[in-house]
């Protein structure tokens, strides 16, 4: 999901995983494939049916590194989180172009190194999820470079920086990419990608597709577990009865235990979220659904959502989108943006993060 601003009610964009997610193994309390470098508290031990995540992106150099980081990592700890995703980007000009670059936007690397540092001593493992924006707005599905050659080269010199930093750091899992449906049909450009991450990442790996890219990704063999950012939508009309949407969840959830049980492989949730609007459920992947409050119906989202997976076997979890906004860089209103923070959504996560044993627990 990116900014409001910067993609104009976004279709299903994310900003990022990390999925925060689990081993491909679905065991939380594996042993991390590589030194963690951790100083502090560790996550606890308690065994859970899939992961309990949550998005922390970044929309300035310095985000990161700013004395509000620890604060978030606490609050969201606080939650019952057990995960946490950091989204760092990069950006090209247009769909066509070949180029990615850094900008003002984008995370620096020691204030990713600092909140990742900050994560493992709050107790949170990590997932780093690397974005690509465009710099005057628009939906990252919509990349089609006019040279796929170059793209594919640039694009695994970001990865690959990435995938170094977070071998570097002892980050617990690793998006190879997020919703870039306009390339992701290359599947032997991704697998040369993917293998070129694998010599530098040791830990599990996923691609965060979106819910309506997942079933065309011909990759998902190279992954560990395939990763879905799920915004479908659940209503044509607003509503607060979780009832609801838990029913419209069943046969989405029905067509995912097939697809999963066909690849071989877990499904989790990179993202998922809703605004706290009148009508989010209608359309989650949209910033701006309408001005009217809509905490209840937000809530109702989050508990359904929980309700609907709990339990099931090949469900890996999920990773919200998203905690608070940095100072001064919100851009759509705290009370109607999708942090649950303060609002009603976060009982419903404190409630279901609570439980032993519950794949939300």
């Amino acid at each position: 999901m990116t900014a409001m601003g910067r993609t104009a009610a976004v279709f299903a964009a994310v900003a990022v995983l990390l999925v925060a997610g689990c081993s491909s193994s679905g065991d939380e309390d594996a042993p991390v494939p590589q030194d963690s470098g951790r100083t502090g508290g560790q996550p606890d031990d308690r065994k859970v049916n899939g992961m309990r995540g949550m998005t922390l992106p970044s929309w300035n150099t310095d985000d990161y590194g700013s004395p509000q980081a620890g604060t978030y990592l606490r609050q969201i700890a606080a939650t019952g989180a057990r995960w946490v995703t950091f989204t760092p980007t990069w950006y090209q000009d247009r769909v066509t172009d070949s180029a990615l670059r850094t900008t003002g936007e984008t995370a620096g690397d020691d204030s990713l190194r600092h909140i990742i540092r900050l994560a493992h001593e709050a107790g949170l493992k990590t997932m780093l999820k690397p974005h690509v924006d465009l710099v005057k707005g628009g939906d990252r599905a919509e990349i089609r470079p006019r040279d796929p050659d170059a793209w594919f080269a640039d694009y695994e010199r970001f990865i690959t920086h990435y995938a170094r930093l977070a071998a570097d750091t002892g980050v617990e899992q690793f998006a190879v990419g997020t919703e870039l449906a306009g390339t992701s049909g290359e599947g032997g450009r991704w697998s040369r990608t993917i293998a070129a991450v694998r010599e530098r990442y040791k830990g599990p790996l996923t691609y965060a597709a979106n819910y309506d890219e997942y079933r065309s990704v011909p990759f998902w063999k190279d992954l560990d577990v395939i990763g879905i950012d799920a915004y479908w939508p659940l209503a044509d009309k607003a509503t607060t009865d979780p009832a609801r949407l838990r029913q419209a969840w069943q046969p989405i959830a029905e067509t995912l235990a097939a697809f999963s049980a066909r690849q071989h492989r877990k499904i989790l949730f990179t993202e998922a979220g809703y605004v706290s609007q009148r009508g989010s459920t209608t359309a989650p992947y949209s910033w701006t659904v309408s001005k009217r409050d809509g905490d209840a119906e937000q809530a109702a989202a989050y508990d359904a959502l929980l309700a609907a997976f709990d339990g099931k076997s090949w469900w890996e979890g999920v990773c919200w989108w998203m905690w608070d906004d940095w100072p001064d860089s919100g851009e759509t209103a705290k009370r109607l943006a999708y942090t649950p923070h303060g609002k009603p959504a976060e009982q419903v996560l404190r409630r279901w993060w609570a439980k032993p044993g519950s794949s939300g627990g």
